[in-house]
């Protein structure tokens, strides 16, 4: 075995040496920085709590000084609520003090009211009650005259509300009287069972108008003969002269205006005339005359003062009749007119309105689809009619335009207008000579 030389072993102990006085020097380094660690955490630890008591101590603060102002401020507010309540109770005081008074003003005015309608109904009722007694006394007064003069025959002419009662009460008294009804009620557009009724006290029907014989058999009534409308015997004073007829084919056009004869009707008609004819007057130009009775002449001049055109006002019949022979055209209430324009040859459009309830019953009690008797005796709707809500400005003023023009319209009515004369003539007899024949030949056939 060989041996080491002895002077290698010194550099290694020297170095060893130097180790370890590094690692004591290390772990003295590691003592002294845990040591300012813990330092430094228990410094951080103290400043924690420190800051833990201030921010307690703050917060205590804060929430004392919140307390107290929610405090002053419930105070307060419930001061103002106390404030308002008092002043909502004075107020409630006062308007009802003010709703009371008012109460009893309505109350009295109410009673007041109720008092002046009970009053105007009462005053209605015997306004109403009044002609009605009437009515019947003046029945009972006819019907026993009648009696007592003991006559050989009774003839009623129209207004069968009224003749008719005074029949029925004659016949059941003395069947041995014959009756004429001279002027026939309407069957033929409402109330179709009068017809077979009249039969029991009616022994003849005299009709204005050629198609009413034939609805009478159709419906089972009394013997009817057609005796010719009085118009028939008036056609000279309805249609113009040459004179006349210049000026109704000349410029500017006259139209007619008739809203009704009756009042109820022209207050119903008039506005919307006016209105019609107000839109008219920007197509065309046209000269107007209404034709009015004596006692509707005010009614009317305080109806039409608003009117967009002013119509020439013709009074009463001659002035009616006049107005009628130089007339190119007419805008009228549907009714008897129409059948006294037709016979003058005046083109025409016709319009009716009424109230909502005579409407309702209307529509369900005629049976016709015109009421206009010119086109019933013409037998086709050529007169254009506009009825209820289809009868508007609009409407009137685009089909009067048509019939006062040239058009196929006017010239369709006009050549409708010339079959009349035939079909209403009653040959070489006037109406009135045929009426009387069929009277006295009633009359004969009872005392055969």
């Amino acid at each position: 075995m060989r041996a080491e030389p002895c002077g290698s072993a010194a550099p290694d102990v020297s170095e060893a040496g130097a180790q370890g006085k590094e690692r004591a020097r290390l772990q003295a380094e590691k003592r002294k920085q845990r040591e300012a660690l813990d330092a430094l955490r228990s410094e951080h630890g103290e400043a924690l709590a420190e800051r833990e008591r201030q921010h307690a101590a703050a917060l205590d603060a804060a929430q004392k000084e919140h307390a107290a102002a929610l405090a002053r401020q419930e105070a307060a507010h419930a001061e103002a609520q106390e404030a308002l309540r008092t002043q909502h109770a004075a107020a409630l005081a006062e308007k009802h003090g003010e709703h009371t008074k008012a109460v009893d003003a309505l109350k009295k005015a109410h009673a007041d009211a109720l008092a002046r309608k009970d009053a105007e109904a009462a005053d209605a009722i015997d306004a109403a009650q009044k002609p009605h007694l009437e009515t019947l006394q003046r029945t009972r007064a006819e019907h026993d005259a009648a009696l007592a003069d003991a006559p050989d025959m009774l003839v009623i002419i129209d207004s069968p509300d009224f003749t008719h009662r005074v029949a029925r009460r004659v016949r059941a008294r003395n069947p041995d009287i014959p009756i004429v009804d001279y002027v026939s009620p309407s069957v033929w557009a409402w109330r179709p069972g009068r017809a077979r009724a009249m039969r029991g006290y009616v022994d003849h029907v005299l009709a204005l108008l050629p198609f009413e014989p034939e609805e009478y058999r159709k419906l089972q009534g009394p013997p009817c003969s057609y005796v010719g409308h009085p118009l028939t015997e008036q056609l000279a004073s309805l249609r113009p002269n040459e004179e006349e007829q210049k000026r109704r084919d000349g410029q500017p056009p006259v139209l007619l205006v008739l809203p009704g004869s009756r009042r109820s009707e022209i207050r119903h008609h008039l506005a919307l005339f006016g209105a019609a004819l107000g839109k008219l007057n920007r197509q065309i130009p046209f000269e107007l005359v209404l034709p009015t009775m004596p006692h509707l002449e005010a009614m009317v001049r305080e109806g039409v003062a608003s009117w967009p055109v002013a119509p020439r006002l013709a009074i009463g019949e001659i002035e009616k009749r006049a107005a009628f022979r130089v007339a190119r055209a007419a805008l009228a209430k549907s009714g008897t007119v129409t059948l006294e324009l037709a016979l003058s040859g005046i083109p025409m459009v016709t319009a009716y309105r009424v109230g909502a309830a005579e409407a309702f019953i209307l529509r369900r009690a005629i049976r016709v689809s015109s009421v206009i008797l010119a086109n019933l005796v013409i037998g086709s709707d050529i007169i254009p009619e506009f009825l209820q809500e289809n009868c508007t400005p609009d409407k009137l003023a685009e089909a009067l335009v048509d019939v006062i023009k040239d058009s196929p319209e006017r010239l369709r009515q006009l050549v409708a207008f010339a079959t009349m004369d035939g079909k209403m003539s009653t040959g070489e007899q006037p109406p009135s000579v045929r009426a009387a024949d069929i009277v006295l030949a009633e009359l004969g056939l009872r005392s055969s």
